[in-house]
This record gives structure tokens, sequence and C-alpha cells, in this order.
């Protein structure tokens, strides 16, 4: 590597606490579906996944039809809850005011819930127009695929292996891996479980973090 350039940032749960939000939406529906699956088992198995992704793995394992009835379903009610009932993540202000690096965001959430919660928590000052959604790019390219990384990054000027990415989810970690960037995992959002540091670093982030204070260290550690 390098050198550090570049810092992309995935939005929910890394600068906002929204992932518990929309993971408890998503299950009550699959339950109300005749999909029984815990919060537990949802968030480790699907956290960083397209919804649409995450109905068709489970129709295929379940052998019941979900598409149909659930797909359009959580929009509205994400678009409502998810920017009036999410925080910042606790010290990410900080560490946005303290940054040197160039930063964006990207995210698999479609770019106008993204620019909403941003504003509402007030950070989107941190990026101003760079702010970029995988469902601009077209079907099927949605984390953990690696392209919304790219695009970022290309957008922003840099080359992959000079970017960063600060990811929460393994889905998320395997896409910037992918895309051949270096990535440190965090586990600081509500939704975090038992063995997410370990997940994380097994997919790929090079270190993980439970706390946006440890960022800018973590950061010089693994860039050297």
């Amino acid at each position: 590597m390098r050198g550090t350039e570049l810092i992309i940032f995935d939005c929910d749960g890394v600068l906002v606490d929204s992932e518990i939000v929309g993971i408890n939406i998503e299950v009550d529906l699959l339950l109300g579906a005749g999909c029984e699956i815990s919060v537990g088992e949802f968030t480790e198995r699907f956290s960083g996944m397209s919804w649409k992704d995450i109905l068709l793995v489970l129709e295929q394992e379940r052998g019941i039809e979900l598409s149909g009835a659930l797909l359009d379903k959580t929009e509205a009610e994400l678009d409502v809850r998810i920017p009036s009932e999410t925080q910042a993540i606790h010290g990410v202000r900080a560490v946005l005011q303290e940054l040197q690096y160039p930063r964006c965001v990207c995210s698999n959430t479609k770019l106008s819930r993204v620019e909403a919660v941003l504003t509402n928590v007030d950070l989107r000052q941190f990026f101003g127009r760079n702010i970029y959604s995988a469902k601009d790019l077209g079907e099927g390219m949605s984390k953990p695929k690696p392209d919304i990384f790219l695009f970022g990054a290309q957008q922003m000027g840099f080359d992959p292996t000079q970017t960063f990415v600060i990811e929460d989810s393994v889905h998320g970690v395997q896409g910037a891996r992918a895309a051949g960037m270096q990535v440190i995992g965090f586990t600081g959002g509500s939704h975090t479980y038992r063995d997410h540091a370990k997940n994380l670093r097994a997919a790929g982030a090079r270190s993980t973090i439970s706390h946006m204070s440890e960022l800018t260290i973590a950061i010089a550690q693994v860039g050297n």
C-alpha cells in the first residue's frame, strides 16, 4: 500500500446508529410473513446486504415466496423511521472534525435516505456532495460487490490501493477487500454481537475498533 489518501465510510452502523432500526423493521416483516428469524441471526448473517438479496437467500433456504409481499414494504417505513429515530455514532463528529484525509460515504442505502439521516444528525457537512449509493449504479451492484467502493474512489480521484474503508458488516468488508482497499472494522453500533469483531477480521478487516475515538490511531497503524 502506497499510503492512505482517501477514507470511505459506510453510513448505517458506522456514521449513524441506524442499522438496528432497519434490522428490527425487517425482522418484524419476515415474522409476519411466516419466516421466523431472530434479530441476532439476522444481524450476523445479513447486515450490509440489500433487502432484495436477503429475501432471495431466505426464499431459497426456506422454500417460501417472500419478495412479492415484502420487497416494497420496507421503503416507506425506513424513510420515516431511520432519519427520525437515528443518532450519530458516539464520537464520530469529533473524529470527522479532526480527520485530515479526504472522505466520502459509500452505502447500499438509497441516496435520499442517506442524505436525510446525515442531515438530521448534522454530519452531512463533513461530506458535501461526496455521498454515493450502490442503488444508483444499477441492479446487482450492492455490497458485497465492490462496485460502490470503486465508484467512490473514482469519483474522488484516488486509487483503491490508497483507500481505507470503515465498515461494520462482513458483506461490506468483503466488498471493500474485493475492490483492493484496506478495511477497518467498526463494532460500536447498537447492532453489534458477540463475534462481530472476529467475523469482520475473518472477512478481511485489517483491524477492528469499538469506538470512533480509536479510528485515527488505527488508520496510522494499519497504513504503515
